[in-house]
Parts: structure tokens; C-alpha cells; sequence
């Protein structure tokens, strides 16, 4: 069985869904499945890192991991004159968030299955925003940071959210190898919301 929110195609029967929720301002409708990354409702530390991200109007976002979408569309509507783009190797979570975009009438995203970066290769982004997989493992969380860097822009930010007893510190490290500037910007209920600039 590949059940995993972070498997290519969950086989878990289908349980759609839907609830509406305010984010930034804005109330979204999302319908969730069966097979994807928290599904009841929006995750805490998801709903911290959207609380918190900082995005300019024209920003060019990656939103790596987008799940069913709340990160990435939020992200949408801050950036009302600019592009996210959303990636997920979950094809169930993609379909859901092209459907979610669409409810939504959010259309400055384009949306992606993708094994990490495969499908952006070569792009440059602004903002990068992640709920890393924690349960894909370290490796794979590490891996996130380290191929994000080649694709922001000079002054270009990573904005991370991980829970502290789910490798925070470790995970502020490993940013610090890599980015020239890390800053824990939020703190709250055990995560850690850190923004690592280029």
C-alpha cells in the first residue's frame, strides 16, 4: 500500500471533503482527500507559515510540497501581481489543488506533479515556501534546502516551518551551511518558522 501523503499515487480509497477557512484576509474553500497531508483541516504549522511569510505583490513563488494548496494559494493572493507555482510528487494533492485554485478563482498558478524541483529546473524564484515532509525523512528534508538555493534569486528567501521535536535545530543548521543569512522569524506551539535568505 503507498499511503503516504508523500507517495506518487496514494491508493487509498477516495474520501473527499470540503471545508472553508480565512487566510490573510481572505476566506478559501478546500476540498481534501484521503491520501493527502492533513486532510480534516489545515495543519498548525502550515497556517503559522502562512500567518507569518512575507510576499510582495509581484513576487515570483515556489511553493515546494503544496499538498492540496493552502500554502501556495494563500501565497496567490498575496502576490495578486505575480506567479506560484505549486509542486507535489503526490498526484492526488496536485489534482486537488488545480481543482482548489480553481473554486477559489485563483488563476496566477500553475501547478505541477514534481519529484522535489524535477519540474522547475532551471527557474528562478523569489520565495521559496515549505512544509517539508518530516516522515519522507531527513535526507529528503535537506535535500529541499539544499537544490532551493540554486533556484532563488540573488536576496532570495527560503521560508521553512518545522517543529522543534521534528528536527528544528537541526534543520537551522543545515540552513546555515547553505544560505548566507538564517533567522528564526516566529516561534510558537513547538514550531519554528525560519526564513533563509541567498
Amino acid at each position: 500500500m503507498t499511503n503516504h501523503y508523500y507517495s506518487n499515487r496514494p491508493d487509498i480509497p477516495h474520501d473527499e471533503r470540503s471545508f472553508t477557512f480565512t487566510l490573510r484576509g481572505y476566506s478559501l474553500r478546500f476540498l481534501t482527500d484521503a491520501g493527502v497531508f492533513s486532510r480534516e483541516r489545515i495543519d498548525f504549522g502550515s497556517l503559522l507559515l502562512i500567518e507569518t511569510m512575507q510576499i510582495d505583490e509581484t513576487a515570483e513563488v515556489l511553493d515546494v510540497g503544496c499538498g492540496y494548496g493552502p500554502i501556495g494559494l494563500s501565497a496567490a493572493k498575496l502576490a495578486a501581481r505575480g506567479q506560484v507555482t505549486m509542486i507535489d510528487i503526490n498526484e492526488r494533492a496536485v489534482g486537488l489543488a488545480r481543482r482548489n485554485a480553481e473554486l477559489n478563482g485563483i488563476q496566477n498558478v500553475e501547478i505541477a506533479v514534481s519529484d522535489l524541483y524535477a519540474e522547475v529546473e532551471g527557474r528562478q524564484f523569489d520565495v521559496i515556501l515549505t512544509n517539508p515532509p518530516i516522515r519522507a525523512g531527513k535526507e529528503t528534508v535537506h535535500r529541499i534546502f539544499e537544490e532551493g538555493y540554486p533556484l532563488l534569486r540573488p536576496a532570495g528567501a527560503m521560508w521553512v516551518v518545522i517543529q522543534k521535536k521534528q528536527g528544528a535545530p537541526s534543520a537551522y543548521k543545515k540552513l546555515q551551511q547553505i544560505y548566507s543569512e538564517v533567522e528564526e522569524v516566529e516561534r510558537k506551539k513547538g514550531y519554528s518558522i525560519f526564513r533563509a535568505r541567498k
